[in-house]
């Protein structure tokens, strides 16, 4: 009988050698024991590379130390010990605590072990996954900005679209009502009406315009801006947008960079974040307007200009916070707001080549700051002004909208020019080779297989001395134009259209 004992003795001490000494060996996991109570009875090499400690450091100690504070103070570690022996297995992920104190994200296994029916303790696996929790918040946090990008494109898609058409509308409007004003009797009642219409088209076109900057849909002229001189310029505008309950502070740093961007935009874009910003302190306080240089953090990555405009009011909730960039959301009363202030600033900035960051505390205030890229020229110091006056010339007129049409036509003739009206580009090059054209004004969106800026570009071929004008509320084509030809936004008024022909004939 012991001849037989010994071979089964010798073989039971291999398979408990090896068992030992694979368990050891395995160092991406921290395999080890704990008795009944949560003391750590084995250790193995992954533990002590995950957790720092050798084995004469951790042996007799109870498991709980590797858990946070916070943690401990629950009752986790006993609580996890209760799960495991009353359901058979405990699992989770969370933060465990090392040696040196640096945490690390850990996927953890406890099993119970009986031997003949008595629990004598529990194996426990602990794995440090901290670099794949990061991947994979990383992944979230991209599929959350594609998200929003997709989002924002289809609002920019739908609210371009509908600008373009209202554009065409608000123009007819506009260009109507110049002649309604010389042509109609001078009753008070009728110039009233007329002065009513007016500042409806012009509120029109703001928000219209707002809608375009943020489908990013605007055409716009950028040109070197000096941030402090700019602001003082529109300081009334401010001070009027701020109320009387407010206080404007203005903190500008030394040495500003000027910054490139569309004039018009960048003061929409402050007037809109200082109503908003007062809107946010219904009892007044302050709100401080401030600029400064940001260099770059990178070869080869531009530096910027922070303007920022900093409120002590309510702050933005949390979950409203990714949603205060979509037109028409709003969180004041009906009638109090658009919605649109934040979606023109977000265009705008996104634009420009910059961007826009928020930060906001319930109940401790808001700062929103707008990152302007770095112009490395400046502005200039001459501009002279052009004068509105009246001309003589043929003028090719290329529109596909006959209601567009005829108020552009009534427009440049009240400024003394001949129109030929066409209705697409192919019309247009057929049209020159027939008649004795002095300027060219076209659309850029238009039907047909060639838009309004690639017949500038041919027309610039046949004839190069031609003068060529552009006109658009809405065009993608209009962003890659980078000032090769100019363009007039819809809708334009009669002073606006002889700037703009006055400037190309200079």
């Amino acid at each position: 009988m012991v001849l037989i004992e010994k071979p089964q003795q010798r073989d039971l001490f291999e398979s408990e050698r090896s068992f030992r000494l694979l368990v050891e060996g395995v160092a991406d996991y921290a395999l080890y024991m704990l008795d009944p109570t949560g003391v750590i009875t084995s250790w193995n090499s992954g533990g002590q590379r995950i957790k720092g400690y050798s084995a004469t450091e951790i042996l007799g100690q109870h498991f709980s130390r590797f858990y946070t504070e916070t943690d401990r103070a629950n009752g986790k570690p006993s609580r996890a010990l209760r799960i495991a022996r009353e359901q058979g297995r405990y699992e989770e992920e969370g933060w465990r605590v090392r040696k040196d104190g640096t945490f690390f994200w850990a996927s953890v296994v406890i099993d119970p072990i009986y031997e003949d029916g008595r629990l004598v303790g529990f194996a426990k696996i602990t794995r440090d996954i901290t670099e794949r929790r990061e991947a994979q918040l990383k992944f979230e946090q991209m599929r959350k900005h594609l998200a929003e990008a997709q989002k924002l494109d289809a609002l920019g898609q739908l609210t371009g679209g509908v600008a373009h058409d209202f554009n065409n509308i608000l123009m007819v409007i506009s260009g109507s009502l110049h002649f309604l004003r010389k042509s109609v009797t001078a009753d008070p009642k009728v110039q009233r009406a007329i002065s009513a219409i007016e500042t409806a088209t012009k509120r029109g076109a703001a928000l219209t315009s707002q809608l375009l900057t943020f489908a990013r849909r605007q055409s716009v002229n950028p040109e070197p801006i000096d941030v402090p001189e700019r602001i003082e310029a529109i300081h009334e505008v401010l001070e009027t947008g701020a109320g009387s309950a407010v206080r404007l502070v203005f903190d500008f740093s030394n040495n500003l960079w000027p910054v490139t961007a569309d004039i018009s935009e960048f003061e929409t874009a402050l007037v809109n974040l200082v109503i908003n910003a007062r809107d946010a302190m219904p009892l007044g306080g302050s709100i401080t307007i401030a600029a400064r240089n940001v260099a770059a953090d990178q070869p080869g990555t531009p530096d910027f200009v922070a303007i920022s405009v900093e409120d002590a009011g309510q702050g933005i909730a949390p979950d409203v916070l990714d949603k205060i960039f979509d037109p028409f959301f709003t969180t004041k009363p009906v009638g109090k707001g658009t919605g649109l202030g934040l979606s023109q600033v977000h265009g705008f900035a996104h634009q420009a080549g910059g961007t826009v960051k928020v930060e906001s505390e319930l109940g401790k205030g808001t700062k929103v700051t707008i990152l302007l890229p770095r112009d490395e020229i400046g502005p200039a110091n001459d501009k002279s002004s052009v004068a509105e006056i009246g001309g003589s010339g043929v003028v090719l007129l290329v529109e596909d909208n006959p209601d567009v049409a005829a108020v552009s036509t009534s427009l440049l003739e009240q400024l003394g020019y001949t129109v030929h009206r066409v209705q697409d580009a192919e019309a247009a090059l057929r049209e020159i080779q027939r008649e004795r054209i002095d300027l060219v004004f076209s659309d850029i969106v238009m039907p047909g297989k060639i838009d309004g800026l690639t017949l500038a570009y041919r027309l610039r071929e046949l004839r190069p001395k031609l003068p060529v004008l552009l006109a658009t509320g809405y065009s993608d084509a209009a962003a890659h134009v980078r000032g090769d030809f100019p363009i007039l936004r819809k809708p334009y008024e009669i002073h606006e259209l002889s700037q703009a022909i006055a400037s190309l004939q200079r």
